[in-house]
């Protein structure tokens, strides 16, 4: 086998300075680099920093980041790794996104199980500077070396790596889930709070109700716990919880009513709105924070009981909730889904209403309100919703192509999202009017199909 040398990054540089007639002394001035220091480098004497690799790939012309593959390999790999050198190759490649590179050095650098408690470090201000993919990286990584262990840390890595993995997918957002849940205990008591809020989230969205309301239970005695434990702490005691602690058992009953909600127990998911703003108002003094979050969850409550009065059948406060949403344009996306829900199950007529939020409805259509939503997943599901009820609803009013068109722009989410249960819903009702559909909707409808068809092997 014939092995293809490499030019090494000293090569490249003697060679630069060969082509440009360059002196040492003459290539220090243009670099900064002391000219001792840079006649060390190339001897290969002295280990290149990573200021001095950008001040020189900056003076040759090139982009940064230009050589750090190959520096990778000469400083980690072909030689012992420093973590003086390590720490801030990491903050470089994160920073312009080579991944790649990350990944090379990483999975070597691991492999005696060395740096861990740094990268897990180093992980963790990634995480907070929003550097996710970089950060995924090490803590899979860690994670890894750390796996036959019973420690926090690897129950926080385990923790960030579900954070970071949930996808539009809802079978990977089911194994990130079932992979995590074991180690929530591990956590640290209050992160236990949010990792249980953030796992029942994502139940949410998949529509495993039984598993959301469990979690809701297990998030409310956490709460209860935790405050008892409260007058045995000093007060100035940095809080871990992202919220302060009283509001995770708001939004556990929160929980609780939308599981009701999905189940059709419509005046159960009233009585757990009442439980949740009634924690809210019990809050005396609150702090501007918690005053904010009072606030929101009263605002939820508001909305909730006109979406669970609807649902109930009755359409006298229709024209209340639409002023609430006028002066809440967050909420339309799900308040519409649930609008023409009732109106499809009780057959009643809300043509005004969807004339009044027509140009909202055709935002959400092009996705102007989905895109960068605090929590995408369940964003995407609403859409899916909202445009399979409208199917329904002017099919049932015998507005025939726009139903159709409805419910194509449902099947294609569902489509693209592998949710099979809306897809099976969408092929469903679409069957029962396609000698009514346009050229047009035939060809897109047929489309879809073919995506998701499953390949044979010949």
């Amino acid at each position: 086998m014939i092995v293809e040398l490499v030019p090494t990054i000293r090569v490249h540089i003697e060679k630069y300075m060969r082509e440009q007639n360059l002196k040492l002394q003459q290539f220090s001035d243009m670099t900064g680099i002391n000219v001792g220091t840079l006649s060390a480098i190339l001897k290969g004497s002295r280990t290149i920093s990573m200021n001095q690799l950008n001040q020189i790939t900056s003076v040759m012309g090139l982009e940064k980041g230009y050589f750090y593959a190959s520096y990778g390999v000469e400083s980690f790999i072909e030689s012992s790794p420093h973590w003086r050198r390590l720490e801030p190759y990491l903050y470089e490649c994160a920073e312009l996104g080579k991944l790649d590179c990350i990944q090379q050095v990483i999975t070597h650098v691991t492999d005696g199980r060395s740096y861990i408690e740094q990268l897990f470090e180093v992980a963790e201000r990634f995480f907070a500077k929003g550097l996710k993919e970089a950060a995924f990286i090490l803590y899979e990584c860690v994670a890894d070396s750390e796996k036959y262990q019973h420690s926090e840390r690897l129950a926080l890595c385990q923790y960030r790596i579900f954070l970071l993995h949930k996808t539009l997918n809802k079978f990977n957002n089911l194994n990130a889930a079932v992979k995590f849940e074991p180690y929530i205990d591990k956590l640290n008591d209050e992160m236990q709070l949010d990792a249980i809020k953030d796992l029942a989230n994502l139940y949410a969205t998949i529509h495993v109700w039984d598993k959301v309301l469990e979690l809701a239970e297990k998030l409310e005695q956490r709460v209860d716990f935790q405050l008892t434990l409260r007058t045995n702490r000093r007060r100035n005691k940095l809080r871990i919880a992202h919220y302060p602690v009283f509001s995770y058992k708001a939004y556990a009953n929160l929980l609780k009513a939308t599981v009701s909600e999905k189940r059709k127990q419509y005046r159960k998911a009233l009585k757990y709105t009442d439980v949740y703003e009634d924690i809210m108002d019990g809050i005396k003094n609150p702090t501007e924070e918690e005053q904010e979050l009072i606030e929101r969850f009263k605002g939820w409550a508001e909305g909730n009981r006109y979406l669970y009065t609807l649902l109930l059948g009755d359409f006298d406060k229709l024209d209340d909730y639409l002023n609430y949403l006028d002066a809440h344009r967050k909420e339309i996306l799900t308040a519409f889904v649930y609008i023409v829900k009732a109106a499809n199950q009780c057959s009643y007529d809300i043509d005004n209403a969807l004339d009044r939020f027509k140009n909202h409805i055709n935002d959400i259509r092009i996705e102007k309100y989905l895109k960068g939503t605090y929590n995408e997943q369940a964003s995407n599901l609403r859409y899916i919703r909202l445009f399979y009820e409208l199917a329904k609803y002017k099919l049932n009013q015998n507005q025939i192509q726009q139903g159709i068109e409805h419910l194509i722009t449902s099947f294609e989410r569902s489509v693209s999202s592998n949710d099979d249960m809306m897809c099976i819903k969408c092929i469903d009702l679409y069957g029962k009017y396609r000698n009514h559909a346009s050229k047009t909707q035939e060809e897109q409808y047929t489309k879809l199909i073919d995506k998701l068809s499953v390949p044979t092997f010949q």
